[in-house]
Order: structure tokens, then C-alpha cells, then sequence
């Protein structure tokens, strides 16, 4: 008995097959589980579709419990499942798990990616992510301040794991003025060792006077209590689901006149870097970076269609990856 205890959710496969991480992560319970990766796997539909990429949207959780460890037999167990699936889910590196486990359910199922790029995979996708967010910064910026320099602004950074820290690294590099705040203070130390940052309390960084706030952690930070008390032009940030409400939410911040950009947009650069590694031929990183350079102009056309017609981000980039959807059923139809 390998203690696998695993849920698979595919959203949608209109545009091809559904393409999502794998967490392990401990639940409260299965419930919470299972309406964390039915919201996640919504959430990678919408960035395919949105980033213009020709897959749907999936997840995979593997929920944690005491004395469940992420083996090399679990894995390939987990990999069996995904193999039974016949194509249609197509498995990637997420929260708590790395391309050394993808390696590992690469041994039971042909559907999966992210892999080491000495095995000719796309690698870490987290350094991709981080730049997709970086450049979604940039658009915003351009948008409110009419530059989309970076150099001096502050911001703040919740949550500096991989893609956080990937992050951090790319804004000290234009000089921005960064507060970072982290439940792991081991990554607060390597952080601060190797870049010039203020470290902050947890909890307390998105109240801080900051241009830029920018949510890395885990999702639903963005909620009826937190958003009252932002203090910040722009949210920018690499977290899955930040609104706890999309709508309720998404049109909160448009009325306290914050620029919001939706996650499922600003994070794509992952999904772009992994989708990449589907592609026939050797792994192209250029072609990574070309694609996901085009999310800034996505991002200037969610904001200005949000500005004109006075409706929030959130409900723009949605309906803008529906429509994608929706105009391929209609042609499947014909």
C-alpha cells in the first residue's frame, strides 16, 4: 500500500487536453480538497485559453496525511491513474512537488511534463512564472503611471518560494524598493542574504503603503476583509485564486479603485513553459519567452476594456477566455 489518496479534476478539453500541477498539500479534509482543485483546474482553463494556448484546463491534488511521504512508489502509483485517464488530464510540477517527482510518475504514464531539461523537458516552470508576473507588473504600470519602469516603486512580495524568490530577483535588478513577508523564516534569511529587501511580519504586508502588492502564497487572499485595508495602486501576484469570491471580490477592488490584474493571466508563464515541452522537437526557451512577452499586451487590453466599460478586470479576462472557448465549441458544431 503505497497511501495514495488522489483527486484528478478536469475542467475543460475544447481547446485539447487538460493541462495541470500536481499538489501535495495537507487538507482539512477530502471536501476541501476537492473544491480546491475543482476551483484550480477552472483557474488553468481560463489561463490557457486567455494566454492562447491549445489546452484546457486540469489539477491534481495528492493529499497529504501523517506518514504519507511523496515515495517513488506513490508516485508511480499516481502516475497509473494518470495513465488510465488516456491523455485527456496531462500532469506538471506544482505546489510541494518538483521535476525530480515528475521524473518518477514519468515511469507509469507518457502524459506528463516538467520534466528535468537534461531529459529534454521544460525544467522548474517557476522561473517562467515569475517572469510572467514581472512583465505583468510592467503593463500595469505602464497603464496607471504611464511608464512601465519599475525603479523605485514599492512592493511587496507575499510568499518568496521558487517563484517568489525568482521574482524578488528580477525586480532587485531594476531597483525596485522590496518588502517581502514568508511563514518560513528560512526563506526570509536566504532571501535577505542575497538581495537587498525589508522583511515584514506576516499579515501585515498588504495594509503596508506600497505601489505595487504582490500575493505569491497560497490562494484567497484577496477577501471582503483584507481588500478594505489594502493600502496599494496595484495587485499584481503569482498566487493561484487570490479572489475568495471572483465576483464579490473583483468588483470590491474596482470600487476601491485598485488595479487588479487576475492571476490566472499574470501566472500563465508556467503554464506557457510546461505547454512548450508538448511541442514535437527539442525544447525551445526562446519561443517560452516570445509567449509569454505577449501577456503584456493582454494585460494593457484587460485593463483598458475595464477602464471603458467601468467592469472589473477579473470579469474582462474572464469573459475573454469564455469567448475563446465558446467560438471553438460553435466551430466544432458545424
Amino acid at each position: 500500500m503505497t497511501g495514495l489518496q488522489t483527486i484528478i479534476g478536469i475542467h475543460d478539453t475544447t481547446l485539447g487536453p487538460a493541462v495541470g500541477g500536481l499538489r501535495f498539500y495537507e487538507y482539512v479534509d477530502e471536501r476541501a480538497a476537492l473544491k480546491d482543485v475543482l476551483r484550480l483546474s477552472r483557474g488553468m482553463t481560463y489561463k490557457a485559453a486567455i494566454a492562447g494556448l491549445d489546452v484546457g484546463g486540469g489539477k491534481a491534488v495528492i493529499i497529504k496525511k501523517k506518514g504519507v511521504e511523496l515515495t517513488e512508489a506513490l508516485l508511480r502509483k499516481y502516475g497509473s491513474f494518470v495513465e488510465r485517464l488516456a491523455g485527456h488530464y496531462v500532469t506538471a510540477a506544482d505546489y510541494n512537488t518538483n521535476v525530480d517527482h515528475m521524473v518518477h510518475i514519468a515511469k507509469s504514464t507518457r502524459h506528463v511534463i516538467s520534466l528535468p531539461t537534461e531529459l529534454g523537458g521544460s525544467g522548474d516552470p517557476s522561473g517562467n512564472t515569475a517572469y510572467g508576473v514581472y512583465i505583468s507588473m510592467k503593463a500595469a504600470a505602464k497603464k496607471t503611471w504611464g511608464t512601465d519602469s519599475l525603479t523605485g516603486k514599492k512592493i511587496g512580495i507575499e510568499g518568496v518560494g521558487k517563484v517568489g524568490y525568482f521574482l524578488t530577483q528580477l525586480l532587485s535588478q531594476e531597483k525596485a524598493a522590496l518588502y517581502i513577508t514568508d511563514l518560513c523564516p528560512d526563506r526570509l534569511r536566504e532571501v535577505s542574504r542575497n538581495y537587498k529587501v525589508e522583511v515584514v511580519l506576516p499579515g501585515s504586508l498588504h495594509s503596508l503603503p506600497l505601489d505595487i502588492y504582490a500575493p505569491c502564497a497560497l490562494g484567497a487572499s484577496l477577501n471582503a476583509e483584507t481588500i478594505p485595508s489594502l493600502n496599494c495602486a496595484i495587485v499584481v501576484g503569482a498566487a493561484n485564486n487570490q479572489l475568495a469570491h471572483q465576483e464579490r471580490d473583483g468588483a470590491l477592488l474596482l470600487k476601491q479603485g485598485v488595479v487588479y490584474v487576475p492571476d490566472f493571466l499574470v501566472n500563465a508563464g508556467g503554464l506557457i513553459n510546461a505547454v512548450t515541452e508538448l511541442e514535437e522537437g527539442p525544447f525551445n526557451k526562446n519561443l517560452v519567452r516570445q509567449r509569454t512577452d505577449k501577456l503584456y499586451n493582454i494585460c494593457l487590453h484587460v485593463l483598458d476594456e475595464a477602464a471603458k466599460t467601468a467592469r472589473s478586470t477579473q470579469e474582462i479576462a474572464q469573459g475573454l477566455a469564455v469567448e475563446r472557448i465558446q467560438s471553438m465549441k460553435n466551430a466544432l458544431l458545424r
